[in-house]
């Protein structure tokens, strides 16, 4: 007898609606927990104070809900699947916050200042370096910009040198 025909076998509308209770709280718990983590990273003590409460609450009804019911082979793939999902959605909700920011730094070889030229222009801040590379002199650049701008930032330099070399850090 395989998991699949195990998991059909034990299927009622009680089991159904645990699971995808389980599911449910797990996805919220680990989207948050994975938020916090990030956050702490960040240094955001009071954000990492408050989701590490509502995320163990969660885990524990969660947890409990696992423990104590049916114990069916749904519900614990359910707990397993949210606890996946979550991380992934919590990955992406942080994606798209974008919190923080991120150091661009661009090897020119030959458009460096237009490059800083139309970064000043939108009011970004460009320190400008001369270097020495293996082919000769280049042109190095350094921005910090907030992570939500990095889209743009990048954008504004391909168009003036689609050749230069870009690096991104997040701090």
């Amino acid at each position: 007898m395989n998991i699949f025909t195990e998991i059909l076998n034990t299927m009622t509308p009680d089991v159904l609606m645990g699971g995808l209770v389980i599911f449910f709280l797990r996805l919220i718990d680990q989207t948050l927990d994975t938020l916090r983590v990030l956050f702490v990273v960040r240094g955001k003590r009071v954000i990492v104070w408050i989701l590490g409460v509502i995320t163990n609450i969660i885990y524990i009804v969660a947890i409990s809900s696992v423990l104590t019911g049916n114990k069916s082979p749904f519900t614990i793939l359910c707990y397993a699947v949210g606890y996946a999902t979550g991380n992934i959605l919590g990955m992406r909700l942080e994606e798209r916050l974008a919190i923080g920011f991120r150091e661009v730094q661009v090897i020119s070889k030959s458009r460096g200042h237009q490059i800083a030229a139309a970064l000043r222009e939108l009011g970004y801040g460009v320190t400008e370096m001369v270097g020495q590379g293996m082919d000769g002199t280049v042109d190095m650049l350094r921005t910090n910009i907030k992570r939500k701008q990095t889209k743009e930032v990048r954008h504004i330099i391909e168009k003036i040198d689609r050749t230069a070399f870009i690096t991104e850090d997040d701090f």
